[in-house]
């Protein structure tokens, strides 16, 4: 006689990870910085500090031409949620015990105004960023991850210089356009989400999609995915509800190794 078999598990009965629903503007301004805090600790975590260069800001969800940014000059692996600051659209702090990078949140300001559907942005030095920044190339489709990115992230084509005024950041603005990402010439790279789980996500996987095609075409010739079959993948992959899904398992572990960014 055979044992019976094991049956399946009900899929309701199965734990999937969504993004929450709200019941206050205080629940949800909670839950943006501690999500923050939690981003910038994966930043520095990942090697994506230099110095005091490299920003991550989340729109605050009442005063929403005010931003939650790290504070100026505080290390990433010691952000915690009563550390970060809260700017106004002019980089006034309203909120907060720290100074904030003006020049660096100047582009932020300016991204979040001409993007009102955008939450958060983050933009850092990383390394492969920046090496594919100096030749001034877009990302190619050559993987399936980088067609998360296809026709979905462009190229500022200048560099002026560290000092960023509101007319310069404007045209970086422009130039991401209704884009997820930019790569900003001698620069670095810039992604924007819906929440800063997507946003933080898409620079994680927008660095690491450098380091293969620079690796790839250190290598050889790498093969391209053809347009058709990259759109295809941008469509299922490029959302940025899978960014959120994707970035939770960071989110996870930085939550659950160092539950003192929460304080």
């Amino acid at each position: 006689m055979h044992p019976t078999p094991p049956q399946p598990v009900p899929t309701d009965r199965l734990r999937f990870a969504m993004p929450p629903m709200h019941t206050s503007v205080e629940d949800e301004r909670r839950h943006r910085k501690e999500r923050l805090a939690g981003a910038l600790r994966i930043f520095g975590r990942l090697g994506f500090e230099d110095g005091v260069s490299g920003h991550i800001t989340a729109r605050d969800p009442e005063f929403t031409d005010c931003f939650w940014v790290n504070p100026f000059g505080l290390p990433f692996r010691h952000v915690t949620v009563s550390d970060l600051v809260l700017a106004n659209r002019d980089g006034q702090v309203v909120e907060g015990r720290y100074h904030v990078n003006q020049a660096a949140f100047t582009v932020h300001a300016q991204v979040h105004a001409a993007r009102p559907d955008v939450v958060a942005v983050a933009h850092c030095h990383s390394v492969h960023g920046r090496a594919l920044a100096a030749l001034g190339e877009p990302l190619e489709p050559i993987t399936q991850e980088s067609c998360a990115f296809y026709e979905d992230h462009a190229v500022y084509d200048s560099y002026t210089g560290v000092a960023v005024d509101a007319e310069e950041a404007r045209r970086i603005a422009a130039a991401l356009g209704s884009r997820k990402a930019l790569v900003l010439r001698n620069h670095g790279l810039l992604t924007v989400g819906d929440s800063v789980d997507a946003a933080a996500w898409w620079f994680v996987s927008m660095e690491r999609s450098c380091q293969v095609q620079l690796t790839a075409k250190a290598a050889g010739r790498p093969i391209p995915i053809d347009h058709r079959l990259a759109v295809a993948t941008r469509e299922q992959l490029g959302g940025d509800l899978v960014a959120w899904i994707n970035y939770q398992p960071l989110w996870q572990d930085i939550s659950r190794t160092e539950p003192d960014l929460l304080s």
